[in-house]
């Protein structure tokens, strides 16, 4: 992932429950959101639940910097959450991130 020319990153974070973990994973990510929102550098982080597909779940993240983001995911407390996220979820972390580069049209 790179900084995008304005500066800011832009993630977004695909993932799948594994079967009967569902809720389990939904309760994790939403007592992730906050510690998250409060990192330095964070603009907007934001939990989904896709509609109609219980147990998959899209976040969207924008931090100021990659140094910023790089910070969130070295946090003392990102490495206790990483094996538990792991457990919860169907695939690898890593499977799911997509980084966005923002565009306009000339005019």
């Amino acid at each position: 992932m790179t900084a995008t020319p304005t500066g800011y990153v832009t993630v977004v974070w695909d993932a799948k429950a594994k079967a009967g973990r569902e809720a389990d994973l939904k309760a994790f990510i939403t007592a992730a959101v906050t510690p998250s929102r409060n990192d330095p550098g964070n603009i907007d982080y934001e939990a989904h639940e896709v509609e109609g597909r219980p147990g998959e779940f899209v976040i969207y993240e924008r931090w100021e910097t990659r140094a910023h983001l790089d910070a969130h995911l070295a946090a003392p407390r990102m490495r206790e959450l990483v094996p538990q996220m792991l457990a919860l979820i169907d695939g690898s972390i890593e499977d799911g991130i997509r980084l966005l580069r923002p565009f306009r049209p000339a005019h």
